[in-house]
Formats: C-alpha cells, structure tokens, sequence
C-alpha cells in the first residue's frame, strides 16, 4: 500500500524530501498583511510572491492571515486550517516541465461567517499594516452602467443600520478601521489585487460611499489617512482540478486537498503609495511605479482582450480549451492581427515595455500545453470583461479611425454564443454570466431586429448608433447566423 503524507506543518521535514518546502521558520511569522478572498489567483501571485521574499531575505512581519467573508468560502478555509495554511503551487511549464513547491506565507485563516470579531480583531490590530483584495468585480458593489455604488444590497442596507455586524468586504474595512482610528492607530493600506482597471481608485471611491452614509466623521479620516494603490497583476491560474490532486498523490505520495495549478510567468506592478509600510516586494521582482495606468491598460487590453477573442470565437468553433486555439493557425494569426492593427495603435508608450516582445510572450503564454486553461472560464462573466478589455478599444479605433473589424467579429459572435448556446457541432456551452438572462433575451431578438443585442447600453454604450459600426456589426451577425462556420469568417479577414 502507498505511503501518503498528509499536507502540514508536522510533516515539512518528510516533505521536504520530496519537493521544495518552506525554508523559514513559519511559528516565528507574524501576520503583517490581512487579504480578503483567498482563490487560486491569490495564492499563485501575491502569497508566492511573499513566500519568496520570506525565503530569500528577513520578511518576518509580512505574513498572511487569509480572510473569507462568505460561506461559500468554508471549504478553503476548512482545507488551508487543516493544512496550516500550507498548500501546494504547481509549475507547469510549455516544454512539460513541472515544478510543484510548498508555499508557507499564509499562516491563519479566519471566516467571517463565523469568526466575524475573530476577523476584526486581525485587522484591527496594530501589526497589520496592509488589507489586500482579491473580491472578483462582483464584490466592489458597483453599479456596471453608472460606475457608482449600489446602496440597494440588502448586505449592506443591513449594514449601514449594524455597523458592528458586517457582512460585506465594506462593512469589514470601515469597522476595523473605525477601531484603529478609535484606538489611535495608524490606518492600513487597502491594497485591490483584482484584475479590473484603476483597481485601487475603485476601491478607494467604493469604501468612500459607503462610510460617508454610515459614518461621516470616519469617511473623512479614511479619506485622509488611507492609501489606495493600484496595482496590475499577472498569472495565467486556472481552476483547480481533481487531476492536479491525483497527479500529487500519484507522483510525490502528497495528500494536498487544494493545490493551485499556475503559469511560470508572473508579474505584479503596483503604485508606491501606502500608508504604513509595505514589503520590499522589489526584492523579488515586484515593479514599484508612480503610475500603474499605461501597464495596466497594456495587459487588459492585451492578455485579458485576447484571451476573450480565442475564448469567444474559439467556444463556438468547438475548441475546448486556450491552448487548442493556439494550435490553429487560423486563431493565432487572427489574434496576432487583433493585437498588431487595432490594439497597439491605441496604447500609450509603457516604459521598460518591449511591446511586440510582449505580444510575443502572450502568443507563448496562451499556447502553453500544459496549462489547458478552459474556454469556458475564459468566456464566463464576459458582460463584465468586453466592456472593459474589448469595447474601449474598439471605441477609440471608431474615434481615430482605426481598424475595428476583428473586435466587431468578436461581439457578433458572442451575440450568437448567447442565443444558440451551441458550438459548431451541436455541442452544448457552458455559459456562466450574472447578465445571461439578458443576454440571451436580447440576442433572441437579432432574427427580427439585427442590432438588438449591441443596444443594451450598459454594455455597448451608444454604439448601436454610430452607423460604421452597427452597419459592420450586422453584415457579421448575419453572416455568422446564416452560416455557422466562425473560421471561414476569421479567414475571410486576415
């Protein structure tokens, strides 16, 4: 029978025998940093980068205490407590390489559901000196067509009338922060590691409305005394999978109930702007810059547009995965033209940036084999990516008369993708969308009227009136409708 050695701290030394484990000492770790929605991305970026700065130099006060506010984070916290806070970070390389290593930066967890002053004290208390976020762009609370604050939440109605009983990430920040402010302690630096534009200011403008309605005199000393850095980060980290749990236990005898499966390439570029100290992250790689926008604007633009145009087009063509894409040519010169003609001529200069070294990169990065990110994760919540990594780009190109073609394919066809919900054959997608209802409802409606899905304005804006586009835009959909065939389509364009 099979040895199998359990995942924690009791059995490093074992396992250090037979894959990297922390070198440090994790019982002389204090928690410096508190981070909100510990998923997949969260622990291959930011907790490898900060477990590689406690390897390699004295980073004693910086660890993590993972924070979930949901109960749809219990089965994280139950795995990371029973594994305390170890967990395993698989490295899969495009030439089949694959390193799996210990990652030991995350030393508590607390759940707030059920630890909610457990998860106040932790905040509260005078050696965290940063907040971190990965909450996804559901959680900041914001209206999509306005941009401001949804006060209509129940959680947070409930809020504003209990501040001493939060369920949300605001209702958490603004009474840990009242706390320090009561206890005259300095402010911790909320720091949005979500992959969404000005992710900092958005955070900032968000927690701002909300103290401002529960508590005035606090909204002005967040105001003043908290930072708000915005940050750009990068690693391709697909979900996952009972496979990834089998290949440790299989290979190494190693019983890690969550492994994270990641890309070798990583990047983390944030704004120098914190309020009580940070990690020299630079140690380790982390570009510290005055002004994240034209770094961030380049990679959702770039990496994030360009997943979507493979994952769209490549849904409904029948290709299940990334790296299938990236196996046609069709795809890769399509996506090459998307970024060379309509995305590049509209970036501002990003110094230290090569851009076609860039571009080059996230050719190789998408067409990893081992990676095998899914096109169904890639296309999920689409309503809340195109019109922040595709649309802008297409609006800008319509304003300097620029190239729009290879985008406007990409809308006919999620148009299409929303309606049939079928591939080119006949097999059923996996549509995962907080808008689908709409979605659908209004890509039903393009048989008798052609431009009724590109007028839902909280997506499209007004471009269903700008005459060049909708008039491109339906000689596509209809192209698309009557023939099925999205490759003789691209094919047609390059």
């Amino acid at each position: 029978m099979k040895n199998t050695i359990l995942l924690n701290q009791g059995n490093l030394a074992q396992l250090g025998k037979l894959i990297p484990v922390p070198a440090y000492n994790r019982k002389e770790q204090k928690v410096g940093i508190v981070h909100i929605g510990v998923g997949g991305f969260h622990r291959a970026h930011q907790a490898y980068y900060t477990h590689k700065l406690m390897e390699s130099f004295s980073a004693e006060d910086w660890s993590i205490c993972g924070i979930g506010l949901r109960e749809g984070d219990r089965k994280i916290h139950d795995v990371l407590k029973k594994q305390d806070g170890l967990y395993t970070l698989i490295v899969k390389h495009p030439d089949g390489k694959i390193e799996p290593q210990i990652i030991g930066s995350i030393i508590d967890f607390k759940l707030g559901v059920d630890e909610t002053e457990a998860v106040l004290d932790i905040m509260a208390d005078s050696d965290t000196k940063i907040v971190s976020l990965t909450i996804t762009e559901g959680g900041y609370n914001f209206n999509p067509t306005t941009g401001e604050f949804d006060f209509s939440n129940p959680d947070i109605q409930h809020e504003l009338k209990n501040p001493d009983s939060p369920k949300t990430v605001y209702g958490y920040l603004t009474a840990a922060l009242k706390r320090r402010r009561d206890a005259g302690l300095a402010a911790f630096t909320i720091m949005s590691c979500d992959n969404i534009q000005h992710n900092g200011d958005v955070a900032r403008k968000m927690l701002l409305a909300f103290a401002r309605k529960q508590d005035m005199p606090l909204a002005e000393w967040i105001e003043k005394e908290v930072c708000f850095p915005n940050s750009m980060v990068d690693r391709i980290t697909p979900v996952s999978s009972p496979s990834d749990i089998d290949y440790l236990d299989n290979t190494y005898g190693i019983k890690d109930g969550w492994p994270v499966t990641c890309e070798p390439f990583i990047q983390w570029v944030v704004e120098d702007n914190f309020s009580n100290g940070r990690p020299d992250y630079e140690k380790v790689g982390v570009q510290f810059v005055p002004d994240v926008k034209p770094y961030e604007e380049m990679k959702l633009r770039l990496l994030n547009a360009g997943h979507s145009v493979l994952g769209i087009l490549g849904a409904i063509h029948g290709h299940k995965t990334i790296n299938a894409c990236m196996e046609d040519q069709t795809f890769v010169t399509y996506l090459r033209a998307f970024m060379d003609k309509e995305v590049s001529p509209v970036l501002q200069e990003v110094k230290g940036i090569d851009l076609n070294k860039y571009k080059d990169s996230l050719q190789e990065r998408f067409a990893n084999p081992n990676i095998k990110d899914s096109v169904s994760r890639i296309c999920s919540e689409s309503s809340a990516k195109l019109p922040k990594f595709l649309i802008p780009t297409l609006q800008e190109n319509l304003e300097g008369k620029g190239s729009i073609k290879f985008a406007t394919l990409v809308i006919a066809a999620w148009c299409y993708y929303n309606d049939m919900g079928l591939d080119k054959n006949g097999q059923s997608l996996e549509i995962i969308d907080a808008m689908s209802g709409e979605l659908k409802q209004a890509a039903q409606q393009t048989k008798t009227d052609p431009l009724a899905f590109i007028r839902q304005e909280s997506l499209f804006g007004d471009l269903a009136k700008n005459k060049q586009f909708s008039e491109l835009y339906v000689d596509m959909v209809q192209k698309i409708y009557e023939k099925g065939d999205i490759k003789k389509q691209m094919l047609s364009m390059l």
